[in-house]
């Protein structure tokens, strides 16, 4: 049995200090220091540390990774343009090996940010078995993860399908299950979203008018805006996740809420890539629910919710038009929606939930109450987040900063594989 004592807590809903906290795979008991007896457990004291959950990225691309100080040509003019002079020449030149390796050093990068369970969206030249790369990589760093290959006719989309469905029907378990990923409406004919629809019947996730493009190529080929098109397969289904909606109209808005999907905002990503923001005021007046991801652009999550936050203001021009109650809620639906389709207990630090749990120093050099902890988070601790310890369902994964020695060294031969990556695109060209 472990103890945390001295402890002082926050899940987003509660905050409580000089606790105790007993787990195990899940939490045991929760109670004042006062009445705190040691029956020989694993203590680590909390003192000046802050427990929380740990933090869920709703959409991400490991395969992302090994961009990192990539140089291609690259001298986009539009959207399409800078899909295919950088991520399309990576993505299409991923192997199995090298996805793998991507995930040894993005798990290992996520649980030094908090990060305990992903929500990706994979695409690499080499389908068959490609997720089952990234479980493995994620299952050897110790975290949980939501898997999906997207589908699209730059692939064989019969194997993008068949990649999708054999997941979902292998995986269904706490730390590793499948949606049906699709890349975005307009790399998709209408011939293969009637095979997706036939195929398959879990949440899509997809992106969503990411920029203008997207809903100006569905008009223009197909006289319908996105959703509507989908939506015309069927495939807005619940608990889907429609990743950006930059660009929705009200009648689109209306078909995710009543088909009960949810959107993932990614806003330093958007900014990134000069594609415009979402109108997340739109999203609340119609009820939808709100998810938080970061696009693979790091494995940190709490940038984004510091953009996410200054963005809205700046849209609207208004300093009061987002709030840390917007936050909290979204923060909050993103482990909502991650608990329904993993069936855990996550983001609740109370007696029968999942121990997925970080431990971070906290400086309190103003007075922190209930009212005002995710204020004192916001803007301190969430700039510089980088825990001590970090324990998922109960395994201690993280201890004093570090991973175990095995992962560090897997670690290490991961540069070799980004050599080998960059040198299959050099080669490749500028096809």
């Amino acid at each position: 049995m472990n103890a945390l004592i001295n402890v002082t807590y926050y899940d987003f809903k509660t905050y409580q200090e000089d606790s105790y906290i007993l787990f195990k795979e899940n939490i045991i008991e929760i109670g004042k220091m006062e009445d705190y007896e040691n029956f020989n457990y694993k203590e680590i004291d909390c003192t000046n540390q802050i427990v929380m959950p740990g933090l869920i990225n709703g959409h991400s691309h490991i395969y992302s990774t090994f961009a990192r100080g990539m140089s291609v040509p690259f001298n986009p003019k539009n959207f399409q343009e800078l899909l295919e002079q950088l991520w399309w020449k990576l993505d299409r030149n991923l192997t199995n090996e090298m996805s793998y390796y991507s995930g040894i050093v993005s798990g290992i990068e996520y649980i030094k940010n908090g990060v305990t369970t992903i929500i990706d969206h994979h695409a690499s030249g080499e389908i068959k078995g490609s997720l089952n790369a990234l479980k493995k990589a994620l299952t050897e760093v110790g975290v949980r993860g939501i898997y999906c290959f997207e589908s699209s006719d730059r692939f064989d989309i019969d194997e993008c399908i068949k990649e999708n469905t054999s997941f979902i029907k292998e995986n269904n378990d706490s730390f590793s299950r499948g949606l049906v990923g699709m890349h975005a409406a307009f790399t998709l004919s209408d011939e293969s979203l009637k095979k997706i629809k036939t195929r398959t019947k879990s949440p899509i996730h997809i992106h969503i008018a990411e920029s203008k493009m997207d809903q100006d190529t569905s008009l223009k080929k197909y006289n319908k805006r996105v959703i509507e098109r989908l939506d015309s397969f069927d495939l807005i289904r619940k608990n889907s996740i429609l990743t950006h909606c930059l660009y929705l109209s009200k009648k689109e808005l209306d078909i995710i809420k009543e088909n009960q999907a949810v959107i993932a905002l990614n806003v330093n990503s958007n900014m990134n890539n000069a594609v415009g923001l979402p109108d997340y005021h739109a999203m609340k007046k119609h009820g939808i629910k709100v998810i938080i991801g970061n696009d693979g652009l790091s494995q940190n999550i709490t940038s984004e919710y510091h953009s996410l936050y200054y963005t809205m203001h700046h849209t609207k021009k208004d300093p009061l038009g987002f709030s840390l109650d917007d936050l909290s809620q979204i923060i909050n639906d993103t482990y909502d929606y991650t608990n329904e389709i993993l069936g855990t207990k996550l983001g609740t630090i109370k007696e029968g939930f999942d121990s997925d749990l970080i431990i971070l120093d906290f400086d309190k050099p103003t007075p922190v109450t209930k009212d005002n902890i995710l204020g004192h988070l916001f803007f301190g601790l969430f700039h510089n987040f980088k825990p001590n310890d970090v324990f998922v369902s109960g395994n201690h994964i993280l201890q004093n900063k570090q991973v175990d020695k095995k992962l560090q060294n897997i670690k290490k031969q991961s540069s070799t594989h980004a050599q080998l990556l960059w040198d299959k695109i050099e080669k490749e060209g500028n096809l």
